[in-house]
């Protein structure tokens, strides 16, 4: 009889035989490719992101600068004779009786009332296409589907024709109601909606006598938080950064967002015999920028997570 031990060191043979010992794979060996394929996406997006942040840094290093300090120094540097950054933003406020104050705050109405409308449309559109089935549905995808497609721009001028006959040009609400439309919104609220509230969390609520609409404030509108930052956050970028729609709408210089504003002075500082203004200009586009920047650095766990819904099945 055969002990244990000699069976334990007895040499296996290495034919085809069913006690035979399988073949370790060696590992394969990394092609001389990705590491230049690592480099070459390296590069790029230092490219992408030198080519992204220069821009920034001429305006916040320009915003520093005297009218004079920008013809006479290097763009890519500061003004050794004088740090007028204090100064270019108190004179961007006070200059002609403090007009750019009109505009900033022209510009939070257009984001409250047409970013903030267009978010809560969009999140009850939204959820009423995900959780609701009715006749009709599969049509309302295809629209919206077609109205992502369709640009902005195509869409300024018979926009401006209609709300010429109702009277609603050189108002407000010319610039705040074609604002209340986005079609990405509501289909990113659908995708969102769809993914993260649970059929059988509405059932439940239903079965314990909850109406709808207590259901949805209660229930649902809670796990929408994520796709509702991410929403308010694009309609709010789309209303701030709005210049071809008022540009159309608005002739009364005190109903101009900042975007319409600021290129009003860029060009009287480019007129002959006009206005040193061109200082002005770029503090008011930093001002202009740093709350849309400090925005997305608040918010940007909640945008990221809605972006990222409906992107894995489970």
């Amino acid at each position: 009889m055969t002990s244990p031990a000699s069976t334990a060191t007895r040499p296996r043979s290495s034919s085809g035989s069913s006690g035979s010992v399988p073949r370790l794979r060696t590992p394969r060996k990394h092609t001389a490719g990705r590491p230049r394929r690592s480099v070459l996406l390296t590069l790029l997006t230092g490219l992408v992101l030198l080519y992204t942040l220069l821009p920034l840094a001429w305006l916040l290093i320009s915003a520093t600068k005297t009218q004079e300090g920008l013809a006479s120094s290097f763009g890519f540097w500061f003004d050794g004779g004088h740090f007028a950054l204090w100064d270019n933003i108190k004179e961007t406020f006070t200059y002609d009786d403090g007009v750019f104050t009109r505009w900033l705050l022209n510009t939070l109405m257009y984001v409250v009332l047409g970013a903030g409308g267009a978010t809560f449309l969009a999140v009850m559109g939204g959820y009423a296409l995900a959780k609701f089935k009715f006749p009709g549905r599969n049509t309302v995808f295809a629209v919206v589907i077609g109205a992502v497609a369709v640009p902005g721009t195509a869409l300024a001028v018979p926009t401006f024709l209609m709300f010429s006959k109702m009277g609603l040009t050189n108002t407000p609400w010319a610039v705040i109601i074609p604002s209340l439309i986005s079609p990405f919104g509501l289909y990113l609220m659908w995708v969102f909606a769809t993914e993260a509230i649970p059929t059988e969390l509405l059932e439940a609520a239903r079965m314990d006598g909850a109406g709808e609409v207590r259901t949805f404030f209660q229930v649902s509108l809670p796990l929408l938080a994520p796709g509702i930052v991410t929403v308010l956050l694009f309609t709010t970028v789309a209303t701030w950064n709005n210049y071809f729609l008022p540009l159309i709408m608005l002739k009364d210089p005190d109903w101009y967002p900042l975007t319409l504003g600021l290129n009003a002075w860029n060009a009287q500082a480019a007129t002959a015999g006009g206005q040193p203004v061109f200082n002005l200009v770029i503090t008011g586009s930093v001002l202009t920028i740093l709350p849309l920047i400090a925005a997305f650095l608040m918010l940007q766990k909640y945008w990221q997570s809605g972006l990222a819904a409906g992107s894995v099945k489970e």
